[in-house]
């Protein structure tokens, strides 16, 4: 790993940060910088702690003597990774981190690339500070992956592995994923809009350009029913992308040329059939009753309801969780939530007469399946619990 880093990466110093490096590091930042910092991790860490609340544990008689329930307990450890490539995803160190932690995690370790060949962007690493990390690993790409699923400088492997990355962390995440658990299969960021004649063109085209600048490949789509809408947001768009610094205005001029599409539909019926079915990892809708959007709509990542209501403010501060399902992974699967961290697990109790039937049941039901040694633990206890009494067991698996 320490020649990855420092091959890949020119990173040459300590991998473990400490606690006086940190400090070190972050006296510097402004203290405005460093109270927006901590306002963005507490809308998380916030959201997160309601995310927990939601889901409860419980137990029940679901027959007379058997007693069942179910358990919500943390993983021991969280490995969080945060890119620092184009940018400095200051957002995505407490949207993973902060979490966690509102999960319960008792070990959350934290890692990011070095910055300028100066370890971890300073910004970076007070944002991993605040949020909670118990260890913080200079690291970036796919060592900074594997170094998380094994446990290297820890000796701590984690249970799971969450965080954005480029291509090459995304592949590192699926070849690991058995191993370790993962959030998502994460390609590139996508936009989806849904708009109608009520929308603003301006406001519009400024939230597709705001995000195609994540990544030459990605995808800013408009589905709308107005027209006249679409040509607007069609003509400005290219004078947005122009009026960007040339790092986003590169990746943003990319993404559009190459992925942007307009699509016109006839209803909104229509409209939603086909947002459905993109399945779009941000979803905004600036659109009439959104109450109708809000209940009719089903496969998206994350919703932003209103005009007022933009991704920008999801990715940084507003709460909700910013790692969300690309590619049309949201048909089947929601984001990183503190559930991601949480495992739901069973158990039961039963008394020896609630035995009296569930153990006739499951050796006939065994027998049926072809499994006798199966069914002969549940024959075992009838003969202990209940000896001397007859009972209709099924036939005997013979062969």
């Amino acid at each position: 790993m320490r020649e990855y880093a420092e091959k890949l990466d020119q990173w040459t110093g300590d991998i473990v940060v400490t606690a006086d490096e940190i400090e070190r590091r972050t006296h510097a930042i402004a203290p405005d910088v460093k109270r927006d910092i901590e306002f963005a991790a507490g809308q998380v860490r916030r959201f997160a702690e309601a995310q927990h609340a939601s889901a409860r544990e419980f137990s029940m008689e679901i027959h007379p003597g058997l007693t069942a329930g179910q358990r919500l307990i943390p993983v021991n450890v969280a490995g969080c990774y945060v890119p620092t490539g184009r940018y400095a995803h200051i957002a995505s160190a407490y949207m993973a981190i902060a979490t966690a932690k509102a999960a319960g995690v008792p070990t959350v370790i934290a890692c990011s690339t070095p910055y300028q060949g100066e370890g971890i962007h300073p910004q970076v690493l007070y944002a991993m500070k605040v949020a909670g990390a118990d260890t913080i690993m200079t690291l970036g790409g796919v060592q900074a992956i594997a170094t998380l699923a094994y446990g290297l400088f820890t000796e701590k492997p984690a249970d799971i592995i969450v965080g954005p990355g480029n291509k090459f962390v995304a592949e590192a995440k699926r070849l690991l994923f058995g191993k370790v658990g993962i959030d998502v299969f994460a390609g590139p960021s996508e936009v989806a809009v849904i708009a109608d004649e009520t929308a603003d063109p301006a406001i519009v085209a400024s939230d597709l350009v705001g995000q195609a600048e994540h990544g030459h490949e990605s995808p800013a789509w408009l589905f709308t029913t107005s027209r006249k809408l679409a040509e607007d947001v069609m003509q400005r768009v290219p004078a947005l992308v122009e009026a960007l610094p040339p790092t986003a205005r590169d990746a943003a001029g990319a993404a559009w040329r190459d992925y942007g599409e307009v699509i016109l539909c006839d209803t909104r019926e229509e409209v939603a059939e086909v947002s459905d079915k993109y399945a779009s990892e941000h979803l905004e809708v600036h659109a009439a009753d959104l109450d109708w959007w809000l209940a009719r709509l089903t496969c998206y990542g994350s919703l932003f309801l209103g005009e007022e209501t933009t991704v920008a403010f999801g990715d940084k501060a507003s709460g909700p969780n910013h790692v969300l399902p690309t590619r049309g992974a949201a048909r089947y699967s929601g984001g990183l939530s503190v559930h991601k961290f949480v495992k739901t697990v069973t158990w039961q109790r039963m008394t020896r007469q609630a035995n009296h039937e569930i153990a006739q049941v499951t050796a006939r039901i065994s027998r049926l399946e072809g499994m006798e040694a199966h069914a002969r633990t549940a024959d075992d206890r009838l003969a202990k619990y209940f000896p001397g009494e007859r009972f209709t067991l099924g036939a005997p698996v013979e062969r």
